[in-house]
């Protein structure tokens, strides 16, 4: 199967107060950490909704403002041009992303989605076409709506430390 990373990375941090992507956890920016993790699951990886370290940038699809389903929409796309099987997820807050996220995942149909952490999926990209008559058709951009209406696997696994705010951040600093 082949597989496209793409690093959901195109939020404002709001609730994060700063630019969440480039946060420092140890010597590092989350979205650092995120590709080295993701990178290696994948033949080859992008960034959604911004420019990072020399890897392909996409732009939200059909338009910008649509959130991780955007980024979603845009990274399914691109996969399909590229005649890959698939698009593994993940945003840009998940540091922690396990190594071996596309096999579990990959255990049992597509799409699949890592349970409390929809971000984290693994989608066909022939989810491209419906995904952007989704996002033409609804003002509803939740992630958990769309999981639902494809019907993607929750999948159990590990449960992430969730980052939305600088104290989230000291919180699993000091974890590691």
């Amino acid at each position: 199967m082949q597989r496209l990373g793409a690093i959901l990375a195109g939020g404002t941090g709001r609730r994060f107060g700063s630019d969440k992507a480039l946060a420092l956890l140890g010597d590092k920016p989350l979205i650092a950490h995120v590709a080295a993790r993701l990178g290696p699951q994948v033949e080859s990886l992008v960034v959604c909704g911004r420019d990072w370290d020399g890897l392909p940038r996409l732009d939200d699809r059909p338009r910008a403002g649509l959130g991780p389903l955007g980024g979603l929409c845009a990274a399914l796309t691109h996969a399909e041009a590229l005649g890959m099987d698939a698009v593994l997820t993940a945003p840009v807050d998940a540091p922690t992303l396990p190594r071996d996220i596309a096999a579990l995942l990959a255990r049992g149909r597509a799409p699949a989605v890592l349970a409390g952490q929809p971000l984290i999926g693994l989608w066909p990209s022939a989810l491209a076409t419906p995904l952007a008559r989704y996002l033409a058709d609804t003002s509803d951009l939740s992630v958990q709506r769309w999981v639902t209406t494809v019907g993607a696997r929750r999948v159990r696994g590990p449960i992430l430390p969730n980052i939305n705010t600088p104290n989230d951040m000291a919180v699993l600093a000091a974890a590691l």
